[in-house]
């Protein structure tokens, strides 16, 4: 790593160590939205040049190591776990997630990266999602941190609106575990509605969330896709990684090296935290570079897009769920 980086990590630092502390204390937020906050409640101050390049490296390299990380906490086996039936419920939100965000973002007038971000926020796991995309799509940093605050003001709505909306509908453990894993994007926002049900529905709805976050592998692929007929169209060029994202590869090779067990336990819990801090590191770099007056002026359009795929894919997995019978 060039020695000219490590003045803009360790700045970045300064912001995220605080940041994921208080992510531990209040998951329901978590650090990466802690990160973003710090980071631009002090974006404006003064600070020194030599930090202004590690800061950038941070806020784009280091999250897609985050990413790669992240892979050592899944376990290929929880596809074949969760079955052939919840596949179905991922998949057709997944594709009722894009359209909605696709379809609002042109009467919105949103760009591409905006409405691409939010819905694959929505339709995966909401930061790691978000995370893995931007750097695939080129996504700009306030496009970014619009996009995850977006997400989070969902997720929030979702812990306290779920388990009232399941129980009015009175339904079994099993299918509102389905719903919450399906539907709801962070991890942590999923096991705080799973258990507030009951305990058999927050185990269940783990287990879906953690296989419906494979779903990033695919998603990567298909926008890198998009990414290099665009080049192609325009005379740019393009190149294999722009085709195949490499850290997306690497992710899939880390997903793999868990599931054969080579690695203890331990280690491999160790690295997908280490991966959990470094998407807060990155994400309280890119805090670092957001103009928070221009994020508040532009921020109503995409809530009203977030809003639009969050009720598109919690619909869509009841439909579905009920076309399977397994509500």
């Amino acid at each position: 790593m060039k020695r000219e980086y490590m003045d803009g990590i360790f700045y970045a630092l300064l912001f995220a160590i605080p940041a994921y502390i208080l992510g531990l204390c209040f998951p329901i937020v978590g650090g990466p939205v802690f990160g973003i906050l710090l980071g631009m409640l002090f974006a404006k101050k003064r600070r020194p040049k030599a930090v202004e390049e590690g800061i950038k490296f941070t806020g784009k390299k280091i999250l897609q190591y985050a990413i790669i990380l992240l892979g050592f906490e899944m376990n290929l086996f929880h596809v074949v776990e969760v079955g052939e039936q919840s596949l179905y419920v991922m998949v057709f939100t997944l594709l009722a997630a894009f359209g909605a965000a696709f379809l609002m973002g042109k009467v919105l007038g949103l760009d591409r990266d905006m409405t691409s971000l939010v819905g694959a926020g929505t339709a995966i796991c909401g930061g790691s999602a978000i995370a893995a995309v931007a750097p695939v799509i080129g996504a700009k940093d306030r496009d970014v941190v619009i996009s995850i605050a977006t997400i989070f003001f969902f997720n929030v709505l979702a812990v306290f609106i779920f388990p009232f909306i399941g129980h009015s509908m009175g339904m079994s453990d099993f299918g509102f575990g389905m719903w919450a894993g399906t539907a709801i994007n962070d991890t942590s926002s999923v096991v705080a509605a799973g258990y507030a049900y009951s305990h058999d529905a927050g185990a269940y709805a783990t287990i879906v969330k953690l296989t419906r976050t494979l779903m990033i592998v695919p998603v990567c692929l298909f926008f890198s896709l998009l990414v290099m007929k665009g080049a192609k169209e325009s005379g740019a060029g393009f190149s294999l990684k722009r085709i195949f994202p490499m850290f997306v590869l690497y992710f899939v090779l880390a997903c793999i090296v868990n599931t054969t067990g080579i690695i203890p336990a331990e280690i491999s819990h160790g690295l997908g935290t280490l991966g959990k801090f470094a998407i807060v590191l990155a994400m309280s770099a890119i805090g670092l570079n957001t103009d928070l007056p221009s994020l508040v002026k532009n921020g109503l359009r995409p809530l009203a897009l977030g809003m639009v795929c969050w009720i598109a894919v919690a619909g869509t997995s009841l439909i579905v769920q009920h076309a399977l019978g397994l509500l």
